[in-house]
C-alpha cells in the first residue's frame, strides 16, 4: 500500500514537471516542488470530492470534474512554494493529466 501511494506521487510528480516545461501559464517546477505540489492537489482533490462528492471528483471525467480539477491545481499555488499557475495553465493541466490519467491511472484501487 505504501509503495503504491509513493509510486502514485512520484508519477503524478513526473507528470507535473513535464507539464511546465511544456504548457504556458505553469511555472517551471523542481522534482521536490513537484513532489509537494503532486500532495497537494491530491489532499485538495480529496477534501473537495469529501465535501462535494464523488461528482466532482476528476475521476469522473465528466465536465464538473475537469473544471474541478483545474481548480485544485490553480488553489495548489498558493500552497506550494514556487508554483505559478495562470487560469489557462491551470485549465491545459487539467486537459493533459485527464489524458495521462486515461492511459496510466493513478488512483490506487
Amino acid at each position: 500500500m505504501l509503495v503504491g501511494l509513493l509510486i502514485r506521487f512520484v508519477v503524478s510528480a513526473i507528470v507535473l514537471m513535464l507539464i511546465s516545461f511544456i504548457l504556458p501559464g505553469f511555472a517551471t517546477l523542481g522534482i521536490g516542488t513537484a513532489l509537494l505540489a503532486a500532495i497537494v492537489i491530491a489532499l485538495l482533490g480529496y477534501a473537495v470530492e469529501s465535501l462535494f462528492g464523488k461528482e466532482v471528483s476528476p475521476q469522473s471525467r465528466g465536465l464538473v470534474g475537469f473544471i474541478t480539477s483545474a481548480v485544485v491545481i490553480y488553489l495548489a499555488q498558493f500552497i506550494v512554494p514556487g508554483m505559478q499557475v495562470g487560469i489557462l495553465g491551470a485549465i491545459l493541466a487539467a486537459i493533459v493529466i485527464g489524458v495521462v490519467d486515461i492511459f496510466v491511472p493513478t488512483e490506487l484501487r
